[in-house]
């Protein structure tokens, strides 16, 4: 599936800014599965530096900044990519070992990937393990239990518990506001997951991307209707990393786009910087994800 992603970012400042610096994840990553084939960034005062490297988890990472006045920041990073629909879709998805197993693998890691997984096994800025997140992930971790069958339930029981609602909460809304009030956005939804793997001493990483979004029957597509997405991957000892996505109740597959990964949110924040001011600002983004080839799209 070939799909063309745009993604505005616009800050208007009440006082000019005289200097900026800032650092964007908005490119995707190049996986066996998707494959990038061109990225323009157009940013707007043209910046003073840019130039691109990788961080600590592999992700594409873009520093610019703009040594000018100005009251309005516009950046927009348009990307081709193309997503690859695994050969075995359809097929019976792994089970993996039983999680009590893979909890001891992470104990002691006996090989180099499950080493490396067991990173994501710790607390992290966003994300922390504890006792009301245990109890919750208990019902889909029953004794004996393979590994990824107990994280498809627990993705099942994330979509049917907690509410949709945009706006209930913000990047700093601790975990226990979005289990206390079982409302949310994918990104709560990607951190609770995490939280409850975490604190059963399993390994679980935050995945930030993008999902086409359908318009509603009858009506055409808006432009700039499509959000960023968000959702969990969880490493099973032996197997590899996983896709989970509780927004939706799936496995991702040939419509998601990944862009980053992290141990949560702050490792993948899009776009961050320093502004030297004494204004406030206002944010817009938008985002249009747009199928090349045709076909319908799927509902966030």
């Amino acid at each position: 599936m070939n799909y063309r992603v745009s993604h505005r970012t616009r800050y208007a400042y009440s006082e000019p800014v005289s200097l900026c610096h800032n650092e964007l994840r908005l490119v995707p990553r190049a996986l066996p599965h998707q494959q990038v084939a061109q990225v323009d960034i157009a940013v707007t005062p043209p910046p003073s530096a840019l130039r691109e490297r990788k961080d600590f988890f592999g992700n594409r990472v873009c520093y610019f900044s703009v040594q000018q006045p100005h009251d309005l920041l516009s950046v927009t990073v348009t990307s081709v990519v193309r997503v690859i629909e695994p050969a075995d879709a359809g097929s019976p998805v792994p089970e993996g070992p039983a999680w009590e197993a893979a909890r001891d693998r992470f104990r002691s890691p006996g090989d180099p990937d499950t080493l490396e997984a067991s990173q994501f096994v710790f607390h992290s800025p966003l994300v922390s393990a504890s006792g009301d997140l245990a109890d919750y992930a208990a019902p889909s971790f029953p004794a004996g239990r393979p590994l990824l069958a107990a994280a498809r339930d627990l993705m099942n029981r994330i979509f049917h518990d907690f509410a949709f609602r945009p706006g209930f909460t913000t990047v700093s809304t601790p975990l226990e506001e979005v289990l206390k009030h079982r409302s949310g956005v994918c990104q709560d939804f990607a951190h609770l997951a995490i939280g409850c793997f975490r604190s059963l001493g399993l390994a679980a990483r935050y995945v930030s991307g993008y999902i086409e979004t359908l318009p509603p029957p009858g009506r055409e597509k808006l432009q700039g209707a499509d959000v960023s997405h968000a959702w969990f991957a969880v490493f099973a000892p032996g197997l590899g990393w996983f896709d989970f996505d509780p927004t939706n109740n799936l496995t991702p597959g040939g419509q998601h786009i990944v862009t980053a990964w992290g141990r949560d949110f702050s490792d993948v924040t899009p776009l961050k910087g320093i502004i030297f001011s004494a204004g406030s600002h206002r944010l817009t983004v938008s985002v249009d994800v747009e199928r090349q080839d045709g076909g319908a799209g799927r509902a966030v």
